[in-house]
C-alpha cells in the first residue's frame, strides 16, 4: 500500500509547530530578558569593528566620490584617457580611497598633534590651579552674599540643612565604593583601548566597502526582489534612499556646523582674550552635535569653569555663547541642514528625550534622524491607507472636521460638478447628487434606529 502525504495536515502540523514555538519563545522573552539582552550585547561586541566599518564607509563615501567624480575622472579625461574601461575605473577608484584616507589620517593627525595637544595643558593648568580657582569662587560668593542679606540667610539655612546629609552621603557611600570607583575607571580605559582597536580594523573594513559599495547595493537590491514581490521591494530601495538621503544630509549638515561652531567661538575668544579658548570650543563644538540641548551642555559647564578663573571673563562668555548659538539656531543652522528632516520642534525634543533615556550622549547625537525615519514610514504608511478609502491626506483638512460624512460629502459634490462640466450634462449632476444625497439619508436613518434601539 503506498503512502499518501496530505498536505492538508501538514500545513496544520506546520502551523501547530510555529505556534508552540512562537510561545516558547515569547515565554523566555519575558521571563529571561536580561539573557536575551546580554547574547545581544555580546553579538554587538563581536560585530563591532564591522560596524566601525560601515560607518566610517558610510560618511567617508561623499569625500571617496567627490575625488573621484570631481577630481580624478575630469583628469583622466583631460588626458584623454578612456574611462569606460574597468581597469580604469578601478584604478580611478583606488587613486580616490587613497586620498580619501590620506585626508582623513592627516585631519586626524592635525586635531590630536595641536587641539588635543592644547586640550590636554588646559585640564593640567586646571588640575595645578584648581585652588586658587575654588578661592576666587569663594570670594565671589563672599560678595554676592554679602550684598544682599536675604540671599545669605538662604543660603545659610541650606548648608545647615544639607550639610549633614551630605557628609553621611561621602561617608556611607563614596567612600565605602572607592574601590568600585576606581575598577570601573580602570575599566573605562581598557574599553577606550578597546574602541580605538576597533576603530583601526574599522577603518580597514572600510576600505573594502568602498572599493566594492556598488557590488554590495546590487546584491542588496537583488536580495530585496527575491525574498519580497516588485511592488513591495520598490517600495523598500525607495525607503532606504529616503533613509540615506535624511540621515546622510542631517549627519554630514550637523558635522559641519559644529565644526563651524567651534571655529566661530575659538576666534571670537581668541578676540576678547577669554581663558581655556581651545578647550572651550572643542567642548562646545563637539557638545553642538546634539541639537537642542547641545549648547546647554557645553555652554553651562564651560561658562563654569571661566567664572573660577575671572568672573567678569565668565559673564563676557555667556554674552559671547548666546550670541552664538542664536546665529547658529536662526542663521547658520537652516542654511545648512535646511529642513532635512522635516520635524516639528516638538517632535525634535520628543526624540531627543527619548533616545538621549535610552542610548545616552549618542542616542541624542542621532535620535532626530533615527525619529525622522520613523516618522516618515509612518506616515507614508498612513496616507497610502487613507488614499486607498479616498479620504485627504493632508492635516489641514482634518483639524476642525465634526464627521467624516460631511467632509465627503463636500468632495464628492465637487468631483461631481467637475465632472458635469467636462461632460456639458447637469442632468447628470443632479441626478447623482439626488442618488447620493438619498444614501446619506438612509445612512443616518439607519444609526438613528440603532441608537433608538
Amino acid at each position: 500500500m503506498k503512502f499518501r502525504l496530505d498536505k492538508k495536515y501538514l500545513h496544520w502540523g506546520i502551523t501547530g509547530f510555529l505556534v508552540l514555538a512562537s510561545a516558547i519563545l515569547f515565554y523566555y522573552f519575558v521571563f529571561h530578558t536580561a539573557k536575551i539582552f546580554d547574547i545581544i550585547k555580546s553579538v554587538f561586541n563581536v560585530c563591532m569593528p564591522i560596524i566601525y566599518g560601515l560607518i566610517l564607509a558610510y560618511l567617508l563615501t561623499p569625500i571617496c566620490s567627490f575625488f573621484e567624480r570631481k577630481l580624478l575622472l575630469p583628469l583622466y579625461k583631460a588626458f584623454h584617457l578612456d574611462t569606460e574601461k574597468l581597469k580604469t575605473r578601478k584604478r580611478i577608484r583606488t587613486l580616490a580611497i587613497l586620498l580619501t584616507m590620506f585626508l582623513t589620517l592627516y585631519l586626524l593627525y592635525i586635531f590630536f598633534s595641536i587641539v588635543m595637544k592644547e586640550v590636554v595643558a588646559s585640564i593640567q593648568s586646571i588640575i595645578l590651579q584648581s585652588s586658587i580657582y575654588v578661592s576666587n569662587l569663594e570670594r565671589l560668593m563672599e560678595n554676592i552674599l554679602s550684598s544682599n542679606k536675604t540671599i545669605e540667610k538662604m543660603a545659610t539655612d541650606l548648608i545647615n540643612t544639607y550639610s549633614g546629609e551630605l557628609n553621611n552621603w561621602l561617608n556611607d557611600s563614596v567612600l565605602p565604593r572607592i574601590n568600585v570607583i576606581i575598577k570601573e575607571v580602570s575599566l573605562s580605559v581598557l574599553g577606550v583601548a578597546k574602541g580605538l582597536w576597533n576603530l583601526i580594523i574599522g577603518l580597514i573594513i572600510s576600505i573594502y566597502v568602498l572599493a566594492s559599495k556598488e557590488t554590495f547595493t546590487g546584491q542588496a537590491k537583488k536580495f530585496a526582489y527575491a525574498v519580497f514581490s516588485e511592488e513591495n521591494a520598490n517600495g523598500i530601495i525607495s525607503d532606504f534612499r529616503y533613509a540615506n538621503k535624511t540621515f546622510g544630509s542631517y549627519i554630514s549638515g550637523k558635522i559641519i556646523d559644529s565644526i563651524i561652531i567651534g571655529i566661530l567661538c575659538f576666534i571670537l575668544m581668541k578676540i576678547f582674550k577669554l581663558p581655556y579658548d581651545i578647550l572651550v570650543s572643542v567642548i562646545v563644538g563637539v557638545t553642538n552635535v546634539i541639537p537642542f540641548f547641545g549648547p546647554f551642555l557645553g555652554g553651562i559647564p564651560s561658562a563654569l569653569l571661566i567664572l573660577m578663573v575671572d568672573p567678569i571673563s565668565g559673564v563676557k562668555f555667556i554674552i559671547l555663547i548666546l550670541v552664538l548659538q542664536q546665529f547658529d539656531g536662526n542663521v547658520l543652522g537652516p542654511k545648512i541642514l535646511g529642513d532635512s528632516t522635516g520635524l516639528s520642534s516638538f517632535w525634535v525634543i520628543f526624540s531627543i528625550t527619548i533616545f538621549g533615556a535610552y542610548f545616552g550622549i549618542l542616542g541624542m547625537a542621532i535620535g532626530v534622524p533615527v525619529f525622522a525615519l520613523i516618522y516618515a514610514g509612518i506616515k507614508r504608511k498612513l496616507n497610502n491607507t487613507l488614499r486607498s478609502k479616498g479620504l485627504a491626506t493632508n492635516t489641514k483638512e482634518y483639524m476642525y472636521l465634526d464627521k467624516i460624512e460631511e467632509k465627503k460629502m463636500i468632495q464628492l459634490t465637487e468631483e461631481k460638478r467637475k465632472d458635469a462640466r467636462k461632460s456639458n450634462n447637469p442632468s447628470s449632476f443632479s441626478k447623482s447628487m439626488s442618488k447620493l444625497y438619498q444614501k446619506m439619508k438612509k445612512t443616518d436613518e439607519t444609526q438613528e434606529e440603532d441608537k433608538n434601539k
